[in-house]
């Protein structure tokens, strides 16, 4: 199995243990706010549909995309999912994220895929939905009854958070330092995940979901258990973002204190 492979394999199990939470939920839960200002749990899911939906395309037809895009796919998804049957969007996400495997696993994985107005390699495809599809279902996990066992696959996010340092300090219009940070991550199964200069003074140890928490913003940082050691080390885990775009609103010390 290659390493693409790997991460399509992951995505995938990703997508049965969210499925597996979002038949249990009630009518109810599927209306329930998250801790995304503004978004329902059934935002969480019309987002991850709409977005697996383009990202199949991606990988399959590039000018099919494009059409898309320029059409507007994205103006008004929200609103319009809104309307839907909690029955209908479970189906949309179910269809959307079946096809987006199916692509992924014909791809190649030296192939460049379009993105809103950048292009990513077929494993950065992949690993960025991975990541889209754990953080929303965190989002959701957080405000329903079921539970959801974090897996190895977060391993991907682990190295997708490591990358993305730079970019956060960019999205955040401050320079980097040149201190090299280590990471020493323990994921779900107990193994070890090792990334950076394991002679840096700075250095982030703990586990691998508190770490995946932090890069995605679905924490803050300190409520965490992280191991955080040194002013570069300290200042990175203060603005992480492991996502494209604008620097997001993340999450209020003191919002999971059971999780510190």
């Amino acid at each position: 199995m290659t390493a693409f492979d790997e991460i399509v394999t992951d995505l995938a199990a990703e997508h049965r243990a969210l499925e597996g939470v979002l038949n249990a939920l009630t009518p109810e839960e599927w209306e329930g706010a998250t801790h995304a200002p503004g978004w329902s749990v059934r935002d969480q899911v019309a987002h991850l549909a709409m977005f697996d939906e383009l990202a199949e395309l991606g990988l399959r037809d590039v000018d099919a995309f494009d059409a898309r895009v320029a059409a507007g796919a994205l103006d008004g998804y929200l609103e319009a999912a809104r309307t839907r049957s909690h029955e209908d969007l479970l189906d949309w996400w179910r269809i959307a994220s079946t096809a987006l495997i199916a692509a992924a696993e014909g791809a190649d994985a030296r192939r460049r895929c379009p993105w809103f107005g950048v292009e990513m390699g077929a494993a950065s495809y992949a690993t960025a939905r991975l990541m889209e599809c754990w953080s929303h279902g965190l989002d959701v996990v957080d405000v329903v009854a079921p539970a959801r066992e974090d897996r190895d696959g977060l391993r991907h996010i682990c190295h997708l958070g490591a990358r993305t340092r730079g970019y956060s300090y960019q999205a955040h219009e401050l320079a980097m330092p040149d201190a090299p940070v280590h990471l020493r991550l323990t994921l779900p199964s107990g193994a070890l995940w090792t990334d950076g200069d394991p002679d840096a003074t700075d250095r982030v140890a703990g586990s691998a979901t508190d770490f995946c928490r932090v890069v995605t913003q679905r924490r803050h940082v300190a409520d965490t258990k992280l191991e955080i050691i040194g002013p570069a080390a300290v200042e990175w885990m203060s603005i992480a973002q492991a996502f494209a775009g604008p620097p997001g609103e993340g999450r209020q010390p003191g919002q999971f204190p059971n999780d510190a």
